[in-house]
């Protein structure tokens, strides 16, 4: 089984495809999502800045990967991402992020699952029925039959998003290139 909390050797980063080139400015959608907590949360009302870190899915220990998904540039990591944010959250605060959110279209149960075993300090957003996939035309690939959004990072200000990183690689430096984004003062 694999280890979800380390990266294997040799992954392969994913190139920039363009396909977050029209994010930057863009307002949040007005957009109920299901929450790890069983609450939800409405995009349109995120007060002043917020992180939303998206990856593809978080593995389950015990469960096998999807054929493929090492291979696949990009898919690995969600796990190492997750706990990179939960690692770097007081930073992120002291920084003025009012709020932390992760996005994935998995199942919000399987969100709830991960945010408890991993012990994040924040929610975990599910756009299993694709939302805002749609909304914000946001890059996503397919692996076996499935759906997944491609891995990124938006600082959003006021409801409008202000900084992407995308690509994102390694994913377990996400949350420290956010921090260190905002540390220059960005």
């Amino acid at each position: 089984m694999a280890d979800y909390l380390r990266l294997p050797e040799g992954l392969a980063p994913p190139a920039d495809d363009g396909g977050a080139n029209h994010l930057a400015g863009m307002a949040m959608p007005s957009l109920v999502l299901p929450a790890s907590d069983g609450g939800a949360v409405d995009l349109s009302t995120l007060e002043g800045r917020v992180v939303l870190y998206v990856y593809p899915a978080t593995g389950k220990p015990g469960a096998k990967l999807p054929e493929g998904w090492d291979a696949f540039p990009g898919a690995r990591g969600c796990t190492p991402q997750s706990c990179s944010f939960r690692d770097h959250h007081a930073e992120l605060q002291a920084l003025g992020v009012a709020s932390v959110y992760g996005i994935s279209a998995q199942p919000v149960a399987d969100q709830a699952e991960a945010a408890e075993r991993l012990h994040l300090p924040f929610l975990l957003l599910s756009d299993e029925a694709g939302a805002l996939r749609q909304a914000l035309d946001l890059p996503w690939f397919n692996l076996g039959g499935t759906l997944y959004l491609k891995r990124m990072a938006l600082i959003v200000e006021d409801r409008r998003i202000a900084k992407v990183f995308y690509p994102v690689f390694p994913p377990d430096r996400s949350a420290a290139d956010v921090v260190a984004f905002l540390s220059a003062g960005r």
